[in-house]
């Protein structure tokens, strides 16, 4: 083995001091700025990555009184109990449905009141439609659920009586595998519908102005200017913020189906959440649940990788 000269050996030295100096004079003048990000970083660290030790429970046959030191090494065995259920095939694909439902239906109503409220010239109007439409979203699903029953119960639901007024039946919404989806999906857009649009508006007033008035100059109308030119101006917001959906494409929101659904319903709208908070938290399995959550993060940090990269591809800023 070759050894460096000593003129290499002390200049090589002598540029590891100067980097280190250097280094150490840019901390010192913006120490106030580190010490602002450092409650942000120590949060992360201690309440984002620091968890990340509890996953190996994932891998071992969990108990709580052994710990994760003393349980027993198990492998993927979580994963194959998972995948080899009964239950697996129908829970996946009710989340991928009931996800799939929420992005589609539930990003353009929020598209379509921002460029709506964007057109509203009194600003007295158009403040009294944003407190309306975004006050439900601080509503819990518990109370969103009362008001459902309170619309849609078969024996005391405004909806059947008004069906009974014109002589028909009484539905059981509530109780419908062909009904429930759609009433998940209609309460989770009327929640959300106006914070969603919130983040659109924001974009809207960044679109330069000048673009309309000379759009106007060439004799191009309201929708003309709105295809041409609003909704390109807000597309890469909208691309963003359906990358971030993607990633959690296999949550299609546990709280809102945990406080309104019903045996009943398991069929169609039960999903990966509900079964894994009936067999892992309630029967105590808490390696099965940690193995579940565990495959959801990795399938969702694969399609948020996939699809803004696909972003990309077709020349949208994507996330990074």
């Amino acid at each position: 083995m070759t050894t460096l000269p000593v003129e290499k050996r002390k200049a090589a030295a002598s540029a590891a001091r100067w980097v280190l100096t250097r280094k150490l004079r840019v901390l010192l003048k913006y120490k106030y700025r580190y010490l602002l990000i450092l409650p942000g970083l120590l949060y992360i660290l201690i309440f984002k990555y620091g968890p990340l030790y509890g996953v190996t429970i994932a891998f071992l046959d969990y108990s709580p009184f052994k710990g994760i030191g003393g349980s027993s090494w198990v492998g993927l065995k979580w994963f194959r109990v998972f995948m080899e259920s009964p239950d697996f095939w129908q829970v996946t694909r009710n989340t991928i449905v009931i996800s799939v439902m929420k992005i589609v239906f539930g990003m353009t109503p929020d598209i379509l009141l921002a460029l709506l409220l964007n057109e509203v010239r009194k600003s007295w109007f158009k403040r009294i439609i944003q407190t309306l439409t975004y006050m439900p979203h601080f509503l819990s699903w518990v109370i969103i659920y009362g008001i459902v029953i309170a619309f849609l119960s078969p024996t005391t639901g405004l909806v059947n009586h008004m069906l009974q007024e014109w002589g028909m039946s009484p539905v059981a919404f509530l109780m419908s595998n062909d009904w429930f989806r759609w009433i998940l999906i209609g309460s989770d857009i009327w929640k959300d519908i106006g914070w969603g649009a919130i983040i659109y508006l924001a974009a809207l007033t960044a679109i330069d102005q000048q673009l309309y008035e000379a759009a106007t100059i060439d004799g191009a109308g309201r929708w003309k200017q709105t295809w041409h030119i609003t909704l390109p101006g807000i597309r890469n917001v909208i691309v963003l913020l359906l990358i971030l959906k993607l990633g959690t494409v296999l949550d299609a929101g546990f709280t809102q189906i945990y406080a309104m659904y019903n045996p009943l319903v398991y069929e169609s709208v039960d999903i990966i959440d509900t079964w894994v908070y009936r067999k892992g938290i309630i029967e105590n399995n808490f390696s099965m649940a940690t193995a579940v959550g565990l495959f959801k993060s990795v399938i969702g940090l694969l399609l948020v990788l996939g699809a803004n990269k696909l972003a990309k591809k077709f020349g949208d800023s994507g996330i990074w």
